[in-house]
């Protein structure tokens, strides 16, 4: 039978749930056990597919093409495990699909209501997430805090969960703020206590608490809090700050926290492997170099936009020992009269990922045809690759006018155009070519050195495509297209073989790089910005 694992939070948001959730299946996963992972996030967007990368931060997509919440990285990049449509619920797909099924007639004319109907839903999304994976343990973080409108349906189906499968096969992880008082010098465990009864008051009772502070809580305060929150002392784990966040779940090992939920599921607590993790935090702790890279964007202004595409640099550093920095630009500041060359005079590399629209977009191309003429190691990701292309064209084949119809519906020379199949589509969300799709690498290109493999899968999430009207133009000028989708006969990777580095990829392969394990094209990237 499967276990559950639900992480909530409480007294304030950004406490490290997702953090907590990652690192406790990592430890369940290194003691032998299958693990999955999911997310419940409030908000009655179907997913966050259409929002703002301004307001939400990234769209991570998984393998089997959904676009999920930013924390699904978090948990991929710390268990390496490949997860699906299940581990990312809101309540807008929640009532969408409740919705649906009044509208089928599958209630049989009964009154729709809350319970049980929308938490029976969600507690088949639970379920579901069991059977589809066929994990051990599922891992379910629930968005937001305690007390909010927004959840407390989420809640509800937990505890009947709790209902329904026992003790023994339900675990409840509750992280709160222990804040430090200046002034008087004291760690409070007061909102601790009150989050504790705003949890109890909806029917759960937490079996451990996860209490985050700046410095470690004494045996006395434990104690406390043990008292007031009924339950063990052990069973209080400190999640103080740290420098280096792989530090994290050795933390929680040396707390014991992934023993705790192993004994109260009755599972075998088998020996952990946790080297590799550790040789890990050995290295990000002892880089011995550093370099700058350039990330020329349109959503600089909140780093998570591009939270994997920075996590997959660092990654690529560890590698060689090297601290990243980057250099966020806004692509918007460089369309004016200004000075690449001063803009750019320390950055070894530069990067251009994707996003979707015209504004910042000749700010891009500026930067793209400065890496090219001046061999600066450059990285395209779906767009950056689309307006690599675009600066080829007009910079080096003399092409005027060549551009996108995403930014120019009438363009004389559509580069990139709109793919066959998205002609007609309306709707927004979820329309577009998303998930995994196989590629095939041309034999002696730069790619086919990266990957050292013939055939390969990656991830997608666009709507335009390379217009390959334009491809033998190109291709007489220099410009290798080194990777393919056979089945649709569609460009997925662009390279420059007479450049240090130039290579532009119509997917994001920010999605499957791992910190024990940088993906092949930022490894190269980084390799090459370091020489």
């Amino acid at each position: 039978m499967t276990k559950y694992v639900f992480v909530t939070g409480g007294v304030v948001s950004g406490l490290g749930k997702g953090i907590t959730a990652s690192s406790l299946a990592l430890l369940l996963k290194s003691r032998g056990y299958k693990v999955f992972m999911q997310k419940f996030d409030p908000y009655i967007n179907v997913d966050p597919g259409t929002m703002s990368p301004f307001q939400h931060g990234e769209v991570f997509v998984t393998a089997d093409g959904s676009e999920t919440d930013l924390d699904l990285g978090h948990y991929e990049r710390f268990i390496d495990e490949e997860l699906n449509y299940t581990s990312n619920i809101t309540t807008g797909k929640i009532y969408s699909s409740v919705i649906e099924k009044e509208r089928r007639g599958d209630y049989l004319g009964a009154t729709v209501q809350i319970v049980p109907h929308v938490t029976n839903e969600i507690k088949n999304k639970v379920y579901e997430a069991g059977v589809t994976s066929g994990a051990d343990i599922v891992i379910t973080e629930i968005g937001g805090t305690i007390g909010d409108i927004e959840s407390l349906s989420f809640i509800e189906a937990l505890r009947q969960i709790r209902n329904e499968k026992g003790k023994e096969n339900t675990f409840f992880v509750h992280t709160t703020l222990v804040p430090f008082i200046y002034g008087s010098d004291e760690l409070k465990t007061k909102p601790t206590q009150h989050s504790v009864i705003e949890l109890r008051s909806l029917g759960i009772q937490p079996d451990m608490i996860v209490t985050r502070s700046n410095v470690s809580l004494d045996d006395h305060l434990k104690k406390k809090i043990a008292l007031y929150c009924s339950i063990p002392k052990e069973n209080i784990i400190d999640s103080v700050d740290v420098k280096n966040i792989y530090q994290i779940p050795i933390n929680y090992y040396n707390q014991n926290a992934d023993t705790i939920i192993l004994k109260q599921f009755g599972l075998k607590v088998t020996k952990a492997n946790i080297k590799y993790w550790e040789k890990l935090i050995d290295t990000v702790d002892n880089l011995g170099k550093e370099i700058e890279i350039a990330l020329v964007g349109k959503y600089v202004e909140l780093h998570d936009a591009y939270l994997s595409v920075a996590e997959s640099l660092t990654h690529a550093g560890y590698k060689y020992k090297t601290k990243i920095k980057i250099n966020w630009i806004d692509s918007e500041k460089l369309e004016g009269n200004v000075d690449l060359k001063k803009i750019f005079k320390n950055s070894k590399g530069i990067i251009v990922p994707g996003g979707f629209g015209s504004r910042g977009i000749e700010g891009m191309i500026k930067a793209i045809k400065y890496a090219r003429e001046n061999n600066v190691p450059f990285l395209g990701i779906c767009l950056g690759m689309q307006l690599a292309t675009i600066e080829f064209a007009r910079n080096v084949c003399g092409i005027e006018n060549a551009n996108s119809r995403e930014f120019d519906s009438m363009c004389e020379n559509p580069i990139i155009d709109l793919m066959a199949e998205q002609k007609g589509i309306t709707n927004m969300g979820g329309t577009l070519r998303l998930g995994n799709y196989e590629c095939t690498l041309k034999k002696g290109s730069l790619a086919y050195a990266d990957y050292e493999q013939n055939k390969i899968l990656e991830r997608h999430r666009h709507r335009y495509e390379f217009n390959n009207k334009y491809k033998e133009i190109l291709e007489e000028k220099g410009l290798v297209f080194s990777g393919v989708n056979e089945q649709s006969n569609l460009m997925e990777i662009v390279e420059l073989p007479s450049h240090k580095h130039f290579i532009g990829c119509q997917f994001h392969p920010e999605f499957k790089s791992r910190p024990t394990k940088c993906h092949p094209l930022f490894d190269s990237f980084i390799k090459n910005s370091i020489k």
